[in-house]
């Protein structure tokens, strides 16, 4: 943009990177949380950095917008490697700078490594240089999204990532060298290149693969990869707030179920979509139960999520509810593992509603509405083939 100062209201508020230029020549490139706040700062500045002091002979100002802090920072790093700035590299002079490196072991890690402390040949590759002093945060960021492994092989005990499930089984000795590679380090290398269209394209490519092939663990851990990469939380590293964890999803689509039966005759099933609070009854579905008798709640419920999860073409929930207690909610977890299930039981007085759950933050009025909204459907459903017995 050039004549930039009097057009800088058009600047978009949003996180990116910002470069400057003089006669055609990019001197300068920066990161922002917002591209026009801080280009508007140099109009103003507060320090004398070389690039401030000789702003008024910048010419003409481009920016490209990012999703994320943490792709502007990735942008940035990419962007100063390739064109060696005239101001970034002055400011680079005291060796202060850090390069994200990924090791040689067997099983790849990810460190931070001072400039000044960089042996390029000690290592599989080497990203940057980065100016963000809070390189540290960044690293969090990165493992959370990439469950890069930060253990070693053959050790006793799972370490502390496999029980948050950031770890893919390095220590337990569930993923191989070259499953590793494929899984961790192949996304993480297109990542930290900048790409990111093309790993979410990989990505898509694969979960609808593991799904064909009835993986549905390897699915779930994608689709929610491809969820937290789409919505990386915008950890303040540039204004020094606090940094959430990107592992937090927000509770988007709720599946509930019940069972209503009277008798071995009417077995039935339902499902009921929630998406964002909604219900979408598009999608909802019947169930007729083929395979339990007894009257089995515990049996029914595994009948019906062990049918549901056949329909590969049907998209995964963030959230099971089921109508029902731990008996239930193990019934599931024995079909479906990677997916948190929420019961509520309606206690010994079949009036108090208690959530069972390890999920946090949960809505527990909205959990009550999905759990109604499953009863009401699956008794409607009850009552049709009951009509349609009595009228045959």
């Amino acid at each position: 943009m050039k004549n930039w100062r009097e057009k800088i209201d058009q600047i978009p508020q949003a996180s990116g990177i910002y470069l400057f230029y003089q006669k055609g020549k990019l001197v300068y490139v920066g990161k922002a949380t917002s591209l026009r706040d801080r280009i508007r700062s140099y109009l103003n500045p507060k320090t004398t950095r070389p690039i401030e002091t000789l702003i008024d002979s910048v010419d003409e100002v481009k920016w490209k917008e990012t999703n994320s802090v943490l792709e502007a920072i990735i942008l940035e790093a990419n962007h100063i490697k390739e064109f060696e700035p005239k101001y970034n590299v002055k400011e680079k002079d005291d060796k202060s700078w850090n390069y994200l490196v990924i090791t040689k072991d067997s099983f790849p890690k990810l460190l931070a490594v001072r400039e000044r402390n960089l042996k390029i040949k000690d290592y599989k590759y080497a990203f940057g240089p980065y100016a963000e002093g809070k390189i540290s945060e960044v690293l969090k960021i990165l493992h959370s999204l990439f469950s890069i492994s930060r253990c070693g092989p053959n050790q006793k005990r799972p370490c502390f990532d496999y029980n948050l499930k950031r770890c893919l089984g390095v220590c337990t000795g569930e993923i191989t060298r070259s499953a590793y590679d494929k899984r961790v380090i192949k996304p993480l290398i297109l990542f930290l290149r900048g790409k990111k269209k093309s790993l979410m394209a990989s990505l898509e490519k694969q979960m609808k693969q593991y799904s064909k092939d009835n993986q549905f663990e390897e699915a779930i851990r994608i689709r929610d990869q491809i969820k937290a990469l789409q919505k990386i939380v915008d950890f303040s590293l540039l204004d020094k707030s606090f940094i959430e964890d990107i592992k937090r999803k927000s509770i988007e689509r709720i599946e509930g179920y019940d069972i209503s039966n009277l008798g071995d005759e009417v077995m039935v099933g339902s499902m009921v979509v929630f998406e964002n609070g909604k219900a979408i009854k598009k999608e909802y579905k019947k169930f007729k139960i083929k395979n339990v008798k007894n009257q089995s709640d515990v049996g029914c419920i595994r009948e019906i999520i062990e049918r549901r999860f056949n329909h590969k073409e049907w998209k995964y929930p963030d959230i099971i509810l089921i109508d029902g207690g731990k008996p239930q909610i193990s019934a599931v977890k024995n079909v479906i593992k990677n997916i948190p299930v929420v019961g509520i039981a309606k206690g010994k007085d079949r009036k108090k509603d208690e959530i069972i759950t390890e999920v946090k933050d949960y809505n527990k009025e909205l959990l009550i509405k999905v759990r109604d909204e499953a009863h009401r459907f699956a008794i409607n459903y009850q009552r049709q083939i009951k009509r349609k017995k009595l009228t045959s």
